[in-house]
Order: structure tokens, then sequence, then C-alpha cells
């Protein structure tokens, strides 16, 4: 049989696809299962998600779901009962009103990400975002033909926000503020005179603030604030949320916005049927049990994330040439590491490759999150205590973290 060897070259791809970016957990997670499937034992702390199981009661109602017959098609916007409760929720928490027509449901938080901006931002429009951030901000800002314009998150004012900075860089252009507090990934929190004056520097523009509030149940020493809840800028927020972070739930794929206006969240729904038509049925009636039910379990998940973030700070904080702050909400820690003379990306690999340690370097959250570290501490004590082991005992040995004095 003669064999024809066929060049297969890359279809034309449309320009919009080289302005989208990636999330480079997901790539640091895919080169530690290649080096275990060669044999090696990898420590996981790149991937923010819970360890713990879904809780039993909303297991229970997803396949109470499925056994009854919740297997066609919903609302794109989601099930009445779910946004209800979703309405709900919200307005008690944010001490707001909020209608149900407010609300979108979509398979996972990121799709309001992805809609809003799709929906709302015009080629040249500016959007500032925090830097270090959530990548995707970034992503899709340019993917829908925005600017981003990046308010650097300085670890002086413990990763928040510098407001006044905020506001200069603002101008005729800017659309959207995205604001993320608690914080992916330093676990910083934004304090009430943050949003305040947040709130009255943009009352009387034509910006909307985009308040990515998926942490907000998962705070420390702090309550998680809304930007939402001052008086008058409710009319001028989206506020994302969902379920995979509080309930345990990655993998359910249940996220949602709430809109200032039903017409806007019509909008978003719009992208809905073009896009998924809805979201999974089961997963909706079981997003309803994690609101309605027992909220025992996520306390006490919050409680465990709590006494791991206070050993992991210590742990690092004992490494030589290692400064950790403490987050105060989340479950990542963004630890110092620019005396050890390194590039962050660097740094990473080499502490997946020679630790066995898969972390995230600073730069993974953009250009601002030079000479730091993410790592995730949803994983079990023993773990952590292994891996921050391995990172000393590798840093040690490599002498990078040599002159630089121990603490007592």
């Amino acid at each position: 049989m003669l064999l024809l060897a066929v060049k297969v070259e890359l279809m034309n791809l449309a320009e919009r696809m080289s302005r989208l970016g990636t999330e480079t957990a997901f790539e640091v997670l895919a080169r530690a299962k290649a080096l275990e499937s060669q044999g090696r034992r990898i420590v996981h702390l790149e991937i923010g998600e819970p360890d713990f199981k879904t809780p039993a009661h909303i297991v229970k109602a997803a396949i109470e779901a499925l056994e009854s017959g919740w297997h066609n098609y919903t609302p794109s916007a989601g099930i009445l009962a779910l946004r209800e409760a979703i309405a709900e929720e919200i307005s008690s928490s944010r001490k707001i009103q909020v209608h149900p027509d407010q609300v979108v449901v979509t398979p996972g938080a990121k799709p309001i990400i992805f809609f809003s901006l799709l929906a709302l931002v015009n080629k040249g429009d500016e959007v500032i975002y925090p830097n270090p951030g959530f990548p995707i901000y970034e992503s899709m800002i340019r993917f829908a033909g925005g600017i981003p314009v990046a308010a650097p998150l300085r670890e002086e004012l413990d990763f928040r926000m510098d407001v006044e900075e905020v506001i200069r860089l603002a101008t005729p252009r800017t659309k959207l503020v995205i604001l993320n507090s608690p914080n992916n990934p330093t676990g910083s929190a934004l304090e009430q005179e943050d949003l305040k004056k947040l709130g009255a520097a943009f009352a009387h523009r034509d910006v909307l603030f985009f308040s990515d509030e998926i942490y907000s149940h998962i705070t420390y020493d702090c309550q998680a604030l809304s930007i939402a809840s001052l008086p008058g800028i409710q009319a001028k927020t989206i506020i994302l949320d969902g379920f995979s972070k509080t309930y345990a739930m990655t993998g359910w794929r249940l996220g949602y916005g709430v809109f200032p206006t039903p017409e806007l969240a019509s909008q978003i729904t719009k992208l809905m049927v073009n896009s998924n038509s809805c979201t999974a049925a089961f997963t909706q009636v079981a997003g309803i049990a994690a609101l309605k039910g027992d909220h025992s379990p996520v306390r006490r998940m919050v409680e465990t994330f709590r006494d791991r973030r206070d050993r992991v700070v210590d742990l690092l904080n004992a490494v030589p040439g290692v400064s950790c702050q403490v987050p105060r909400g989340a479950f990542y820690v963004f630890p110092n590491v620019k005396s050890l003379s390194m590039k962050s990306s660097e740094l990473a690999g080499l502490l997946l490759r020679e630790a066995g340690v898969a972390l995230l370097s600073g730069t993974a959250f953009g250009q601002h999150g030079e000479g730091y570290l993410r790592l995730s501490y949803a994983t079990s004590m023993e773990l952590l205590e292994e891996g921050i082991g391995k990172i000393a005992e590798t840093l040690g040995q490599l002498k990078l973290a040599a002159n630089v004095p121990e603490r007592g």
C-alpha cells in the first residue's frame, strides 16, 4: 500500500482567536499529570478547587431530580424556582432588592464574565481590572475588542485595589470596572471605605461595576462586602456568584449573574440561547437545595480552610527567602519570593520538576504578579505540610536562599 504523506496545515483562524488567553492552572495541572504518569509523586497546590465532597443533601436533590424526570430543556435564563432562590439569597446577603428577572443562571460562573463583556464592551472601550487577578478578565476584555487597563494590587496595600489609582486610570472611554473581593490569587478583601470611594467616584459616570463575588462565603476575620449594597450603586453593578467554591460543586457547572435591570438580563439570556441553550436541569434543582438547605457543611469547610491558612502562612514564613501575608478570604496564599532572584515562572517550573510540587507563578495572573507564587490550600493539611516541606528542601539544596538570614 502506498502511503502518502499529507501535510496538515492549521486552518485560517479568525483574528479574534489571537486575542484569547488561557488559564495557566489547567496547563500546570496537565504537566503535573504527565509527570505522575511517569511515576513521579506530585503534590497538587495549583488548582483552586475545594477538596470537600458536595454536601449530601445537594447530591440527593440532584439524584431525585433525575429520577423524577428533570431530563429536558429549561428556560435559558434558568428555572424560575432557582432564580427566585438566588434573588432571595442576594437580597438578604447584600441588603438590596433583587427580582428573579434580573438573574441569569449559567453552566459555571465564567459565562457571566464572557457574556457581560461581549454584551457591553465595544472595540476601543476600556475596562479596568485587578492585576494580579483572575486571568479570564484580561483574556475576555481583549477578545471582546476592549482595552484592558490594569489596576495593580500591591503588597504594601494588603493586595487591595488602590482606589485613588483606579480613579486616575479612568478615562472617558472607561466602560467597566471589575472588582474581585475576596480576590483570586491574593486572598485580599476590599474594605467598606474602598467601596464607598469607588462608588462616589463613579456614581455619576457612565461606568458599570462588574463585581466578582464567587468567594463571598469564604472569608476569615472579615465580612465580604458588595459594592452593590451602597445606596444607588446596585443600578450600576453586575454581581457574579456561583456554587462551585461555596458548596464544593466545581464539576457541577452552576453559576449566575445578577444584573442591574431585567432588560440587561434579557440580553445576556440571548447569549445563553445562542451558546448553551440552558443549564442542565438537575444541577439547577441541586442549586435550590444548596441555597435553601443546611449550611453547616459550608461553615465547617471554611473553618477547615482557616486552620490550613494559618498553618500554611506559618510554614511559608519559616522558609528562608519567602514571606507571606495572611489572606482574608478565598483559599489561596500569595507568597513573596522576590529575594530568591528568579522569575516567578522559572521558580514555579523548577519546583514542579525538582520538588514535585505543582503551584502557579504569580505572572499567571498578570504582569504585576511577578515576584510571587500562588498556592492553593484547598487540600489536606498533610499534603500542604509535605508540599511546603519539599519547597523548603529544594530551595535549600539549590542554595537559592543563600545569604538570606534565617528568621527566628
